[in-house]
């Protein structure tokens, strides 16, 4: 396989390749958190999380490639924004609940 291009905007690093046996295209997806993670954390001890007219409130900051990949876990397919609404609050809830997902939260309290 032959590299095409590669972009990265920080967090998501996507890298194409030519695969000539297939007469196709491989698409490698990685994703480097960590500085997101910082930040989420620092935000979370920021303040509430709610604007200054209380009107919204600031809850999570969460990668796309991370709700693709729990779109693909709950629907089998990884497009995250075809899901119905109440379907993508439903595994916002589920996954920003608990406490494996914590440090994609931005502000204390439950959803």
């Amino acid at each position: 396989m032959k590299k095409i291009l590669k972009e990265n905007d920080g967090v998501v690093s996507t890298t194409f390749y030519d695969n000539t046996d297939s007469k196709g295209v491989t698409i490698k997806r990685s994703l480097n958190a960590q500085s997101l993670l910082d930040r989420n954390k620092k935000l979370y001890t920021h303040n509430d999380g709610y604007s200054k007219t209380k009107e919204l409130k600031r809850v999570a900051s969460i990668p796309v490639l991370i709700l693709e990949l729990w779109s693909q876990e709950y629907n089998g397919t990884s497009n995250w924004f075809a899901l119905p609404k109440q379907v993508q609050q439903k595994i916002l809830k589920t996954k920003l609940n608990s406490s494996e997902y914590q440090y994609f939260r931005t502000a204390p309290g439950k959803i």
